[in-house]
């Protein structure tokens, strides 16, 4: 294409992409269409009727799976839905138990992001003495990756016998988890005036410094408030990613707000983002993991925690297209 950049040439290669398989889906209904409609036309011939009649049962069979998977492709699509995702874990109620689960949680996304082959990049990694997390911040690069995770953002409870307790009695605590998508550059301008930026030493679990040198940075966003810190052991580096964690949260922050703006009956769909919403309880007693969202109770915990989330993600966005497709229907 004469004059067309690289950037005009990546975005319509992204358009196609996403466009293929919706126009692959409708050729795949118009074909069942016609071979129904030519099966039913062979029926007046005495020499093809046979044929016919063993025809158009099993197209008849395959017509509304066509339609349901054409009503699916034709669904709004969240256009942050093909991006990367940051990752925040932070402890929430149960002190040291919550930080313990808090680590657990991050292993078990780890383990789903190794399974998917996506990349996972530690940019804020705090943990307690115990060996639990204080707060991770996690990018996970790869295709579709928001589209996976989306539905995680909310508190996690657990409820399970501590570690640390002796008496055998069952806690409950809990971890928050957010996941939002990658901002991509033109997503966000950030006025330089706009941020403060610190360097400070990096430092591990207990406080103890893991360097001499002054790696880690923090930014402050002043119109926001939002503190962005990465302490990876180039300080260059580290600013780079700090940026990019800053103009995710401030993205994020757009969305939610146009989210809000467009609808407050929607707030109770799967996919609203209230991260201070209940939205999954671990029983480890019971080996049972239920979501609250859709009421699924699954009894293999053990799995799950090993980062098998398919069935639940898969069922989580099941939910959320069934409910798009109603507002459809009204």
């Amino acid at each position: 294409m004469a004059g067309a950049s690289g950037a005009d040439i990546a975005a319509l290669a992204k358009e196609y992409s996403e466009l293929k398989p919706v126009v692959e889906t409708i050729a795949e209904w118009r074909g069942l269409r016609d071979d129904l409609e030519e099966a039913q036309a062979m029926l007046a011939d005495p020499d093809m009727r046979e044929l016919a009649e063993e025809e158009i049962p099993a197209l008849k069979a395959r017509l509304p799976e066509a339609e349901h998977a054409l009503r699916l492709a034709l669904l709004p699509k969240d256009e942050a839905d093909t991006r990367s995702a940051i990752l925040e874990i932070r402890p929430g109620t149960g002190g040291d138990e919550a930080a313990l689960f808090a680590g657990d949680l991050l292993r078990m996304y780890q383990r789903y992001a190794e399974a998917r082959g996506w990349r996972w990049e530690v940019i804020e990694l705090q943990e307690s003495e115990l060996g639990g997390v204080k707060e991770a911040t996690i990018r996970i690069g790869g295709d579709n990756v928001f589209a996976r995770l989306k539905y995680e953002s909310g508190v996690h409870r657990v409820q399970r016998v501590p570690s640390t307790e002796s008496g055998g009695r069952i806690h409950t605590s809990a971890a928050t988890v957010a996941v939002l998508p990658e901002a991509e550059d033109v997503d966000i301008r950030i006025d330089p005036n706009d941020i403060r930026i610190d360097t400070m030493r990096s430092s591990g679990a207990g406080g103890q410094h893991v360097n001499t040198t002054d790696s880690a940075v923090r930014i402050t966003h002043i119109p926001s408030g939002i503190v962005v810190t990465s302490s990876e052991k180039s300080q260059h580096r580290n600013r780079e990613i700090a940026m990019q964690v800053l103009r995710t949260r401030l993205y994020d922050a757009e969305r939610q707000k146009a989210h809000d703006e467009r609808s407050e009956a929607r707030k109770s769909q799967v996919g609203s983002g209230d991260r201070s919403e209940r939205i999954r309880t671990y029983n480890f007693p019971q080996g049972r993991m239920t979501d609250h969202r859709i009421n699924l109770t699954l009894y293999k915990l053990e799995q799950v925690m090993q980062g098998d989330l398919d069935e639940v993600i898969d069922a989580l966005t099941a939910d959320d297209q069934a409910r798009m497709l109603a507002e459809m229907g009204q």
